[in-house]
């Protein structure tokens, strides 16, 4: 078979075998975290290889211990004193999410180790996605001031009952077995096999569904989450995560904690309570407004999010969420506002507010120009050169 292989120094690798592309998040040395870099790259390949009629199937891996740990916080820290210098890796990113959800070519994640936030956006969307007994799923977004973002506002607000609410608000890890048992992974697999199944896959040279399917039921084993699992916990999380506030959830939440058998909310309860007031109460809106909406409603929402949390207009809560998480590692963040009853319904509206049209993310409603809207060609394109 034919293999091109592009220079292995790159932030993301992309191989060309036959009728299969391969695609390597290849910073192990930072959990292979996204960066401008690597946004415009896997947005290169991805569109190159959906308009290629040779490519038939996509394989995306992480390099490394992890697949990815998520966005990259020094990039977002180290721009604070520059004027929207995240604003086009975020337009990017969401605008590519939208292409990786409804992509035309069979993909398939091989995810092992750290799968968070942004790096989960590669994973979950997949036609087919492996996990193993190494994989770790979260969303801890809104303990340092974010939001749940990535798609994540309307994959997880579209999971059964409120456990949306709760693995938002909560940041709450999954493993491998749970995440095939929510529906946010396809199959399981032994780290051990996982080579074997790519080896394989690489030679089946075929994007046919169903013989991928079979091809990865092979290495595949039936599991079900242990029984301490929160998937377990699921009538008690209801019961507290469908209160109408965060300081209604979390007064719920106390209350059971102190139950026979609730051993495990204390520590939840701790890392929520500790957590960016305007980052809880962004989320739990984001949240229940996805579960309306459709994804392009849900991206381009997480658009304006982003970028008004990271202009700061009511709150430099990320910035000091970031700086006491992965900078100063003190994790002893002073929140401005420091409590929930100083978040006023007004300042959330703020960051809810509609852009301009045009300075929307502009997601391509007819499917001939699927691949429009790209920053290059939004009106922050050109600001950009004449600031």
């Amino acid at each position: 078979m034919a293999q091109e292989v592009v220079n292995s120094d790159e932030v993301v690798l992309g191989e060309e075998i036959d009728h299969v592309r391969l695609i390597t998040l290849n910073r192990p040395r930072h959990l292979n975290v996204i960066s401008s870099k690597v946004v415009s790259l896997l947005a290169e390949y991805l569109e190159k290889w959906e308009k290629d009629d040779k490519a038939e199937l996509v394989i995306i891996k992480g390099s490394g211990r992890a697949f990815s740990a998520g966005g990259d916080l020094k990039m977002f820290y180290d721009g604070r004193n520059s004027k929207d210098s995240c604003l086009e890796v975020a337009y990017r990113m969401y605008w590519l999410g939208y292409h990786i959800h409804t992509y035309k070519k069979t993909q398939v994640a091989l995810v092992h180790g750290i799968s968070m936030g942004g790096g989960a956006s590669l994973m979950v969307p997949m036609k087919f996605s492996v996990v193993t007994e190494k994989t770790v799923f979260a969303t801890p977004e809104a303990s340092i001031g974010f939001h749940t973002d990535c798609g994540f506002s309307y994959i997880l607000s579209h999971l059964p009952g409120h456990l949306g609410e709760f693995f938002a608000l909560t940041g709450a890890r999954l493993n491998g077995k749970e995440l095939v048992a929510a529906g946010l992974a396809t199959h399981f697999v032994p780290l051990e096999k996982l080579s074997d199944l790519e080896k394989c896959l690489i030679s089946l040279n075929s994007g046919d569904e169903n013989a991928v399917k079979a091809a990865i039921e092979e290495f595949a084993m039936e599991v079900q989450p242990d029984e301490e699992s929160v998937l377990n916990k699921q009538s008690l999380i209801d019961e507290c995560f469908s209160k109408d506030t965060v300081a209604e959830i979390i007064k719920s939440f106390e209350a059971e904690s102190t139950k026979e058998g609730n051993g495990w909310i204390g520590p939840v309860l701790k890392g929520l309570k500790r957590s960016s007031p305007t980052g809880l109460r962004i989320t739990l809106r984001s949240i229940r407004e996805g579960r309306k909406q459709t994804l392009p409603e849900s991206l381009k929402k997480e658009f304006r999010l982003t970028i008004n949390i990271l202009r700061a207009i009511i709150s430099e809560d990320v910035y000091e969420g970031i700086r006491a998480l992965t900078i100063d590692k003190d994790n002893a963040p002073k929140w401005n506002p420091p409590s929930l009853d100083n978040v006023g319904d007004e300042k959330i509206d703020q960051v809810f507010q509609l852009f301009e049209e045009d300075l929307e993310l502009q997601i391509p409603e007819k499917e001939e120009h699927r691949w429009d809207g790209k920053y290059e060609n939004s009106p922050y394109a050109s600001l950009k050169v004449t600031d």
